[in-house]
């Protein structure tokens, strides 16, 4: 039995390509012959065996690697509940939505919406990641309930959003309103922070390792060392190999409590050296 089923693909479709019904999670007990059996809904084409869009090889396998640019492929990975994925290119829309368990890994960039709501597992991308990463769609009235979102790269407007519980991590900038209107939850930014981090939070916090401007409705409170900062800090840099560096560890932090036009509970971390 092989370790991992790939499919690679052989042409990019000509319409978007609507993958959230595909439970990869159920496939490590599925033949190659069913897998490709399985279809998408493609814009134009209608639906779609993935026989016709992939090269399958080996089936009945804990892993799964996809191969090929799948930047027209909305919702991948959507609903894991376990398993071990890699999505060798780039991905659209929506990847890892509402995943509950398990590994997604991609490393190329993503579309808007990557980690949609999701509540456990862990989903990284390799470089950058569009609007509203680990947030909430537009309209719903929460984001991410648990699990690891890491971006290698920059991150556009609202990662975080409506957070209720989770993690983001951004490995370069984060666009505007990061963390905003969150619950609970923790977004990690290690570059630059964009205009209006944690604005309408109630509560929840932005770790800035970068340059950052708080909104005008938090209010400066304190310069400390938070401990359990340097527990999350170690798991990012030896577990999540980002680049934490003694000074992060050892280094001090100014809090920022707000949104103080909301209940005030949250924070904003901004690392400073002095």
């Amino acid at each position: 039995m092989s370790d991992r089923i790939v499919l690679t693909l052989r042409t990019r479709p000509a319409g978007a390509v609507d993958a959230s019904s595909l439970a990869l999670h159920d496939w490590t007990d599925r033949p190659g012959a069913e897998i490709a059996k399985l279809s998408v809904r493609v814009t134009g084409a209608g639906s779609v065996a993935l026989g016709d869009l992939f090269s399958i090889a080996g089936e009945r396998a804990p892993r799964i690697r996809l191969t090929g640019d799948f930047s027209a492929f909305e919702g991948l990975g959507a609903e894991l509940a376990g398993g071990d994925i890699t999505i060798e290119g780039d991905v659209g829309p929506r990847v890892g939505t509402r995943m509950r368990a398990g590994q997604i890994r991609v490393t190329g960039s993503a579309g808007w919406g990557a980690g949609l709501e999701m509540s456990g597992g862990v989903l990284e991308i390799g470089r950058d990641a569009g609007p509203r990463a680990g947030g909430a769609a537009l309209g719903a009235k929460r984001g991410m309930t648990g699990g690891e979102l890491i971006i290698r790269g920059n991150a556009g407007a609202e990662a975080g959003a409506a957070m209720r519980r989770g993690l983001v991590v951004v490995g370069g900038d984060a666009g505007e309103g990061a963390g905003r209107t969150t619950i609970a939850g923790t977004v990690v930014v290690f570059g630059a922070t964009g205009p209006n981090p944690g604005q309408w939070s109630k509560r929840g916090t932005v770790v800035a390792l970068g340059p950052v401007t708080p909104p005008a409705t938090y209010r400066f409170a304190c310069t400390y060392r938070p401990q359990y900062l340097g527990v999350l800090l170690r798991h990012l840099g030896t577990d999540r190999r980002l680049p934490v560096t003694a000074e992060h560890l050892t280094g001090f932090y100014k809090r920022y409590s707000g949104d103080l036009a909301e209940l005030g509970a949250g924070e904003i971390l901004a690392w400073t050296r002095t």
